[in-house]
């Protein structure tokens, strides 16, 4: 780029995008006279899923403007909670998002997820086909312009994940009735509409069960319950309504 040189100063999320020397202040950059400010930004690094405004010079304009010689421009964070207007809030995730995929179920959380790997373009595409939000890690795939909506998860830590998609998107949280395996929903089953599904000590040790509507897959209080019920409780008190 040889054209007019701009300010660009990042808030502190949209900021962990760029290389250090840009984070602490407003540095300069060179566009090309052409290109627009969306696209200014994603060159520096930034998927625009992460931008919750662009202002230059004290007014916010949209990702198409096309920036001028010696305009300042603050790149600004999302804003919390994260309204996503249009369609029921409901996400979608990549291969590599499997824990936190069923932590949202866990939760009763719509959160579709693709076991294996089917590529950028068919992920970017079931976004746009069923208004979901993409969740990756994957900055590439974030960029993709097919794309519904999306977000970055900002941890590899599967805790730390689910506590930021909680507090950015605020999904309403309805604990038990979702299947942690496909997604589908859960229905009260009795024990002798599932015992063909149960083993022995199963059915000797518990009374009540769930099934799943979709895959038909069985639950019960079993040994993993305290686990999951620790992390129910703890989503509940921070997030819950």
């Amino acid at each position: 780029m040889n054209g007019p040189e701009i300010l660009v100063d990042f808030d502190p999320e949209p900021a962990l995008f760029v290389p250090h020397g840009r984070r602490a202040k407003a540095t300069k950059v060179v566009t090309d006279g052409v290109s627009t400010l969306g696209h200014v930004v994603e060159s520096l690094g930034v998927p625009l899923t992460e931008v919750g405004g662009l202002v230059v010079d004290g007014r916010e304009v949209p990702a198409s403007h096309v920036p001028a010689a010696g305009e300042t421009v603050r790149v600004r964070a999302v804003e919390r909670p994260q309204r996503v207007p249009g369609a029921p809030l409901r996400f979608l995730l990549d291969v590599h998002l499997g824990t936190l995929a069923r932590r949202l179920r866990l939760l009763g959380v719509d959160a579709a997820y693709e076991s294996t790997d089917i590529g950028d373009p068919a992920l970017a595409a079931r976004s746009a086909a069923e208004r979901r939000v993409m969740l990756s890690r994957d900055r590439g795939l974030l960029r993709r312009r097919e794309l519904w909506a999306g977000a970055f998860v900002y941890s590899t830590q599967p805790d730390d994940q689910l506590r930021d998609v909680l507090g950015r998107f605020e999904p309403e949280l309805r604990p038990w009735t979702r299947c942690t395996a496909c997604n589908g929903m859960l229905k009260d089953a009795a024990k002798d509409e599932v015992a063909g599904r149960l083993e022995g000590g199963t059915q000797r040790s518990y009374d009540v069960f769930a099934q799943c509507e979709e895959c038909g897959r069985v639950y019960w209080r079993g040994a993993h319950h305290d686990r999951l019920q620790a992390i129910v409780a703890r989503a509940l008190t921070e997030f819950g309504s």
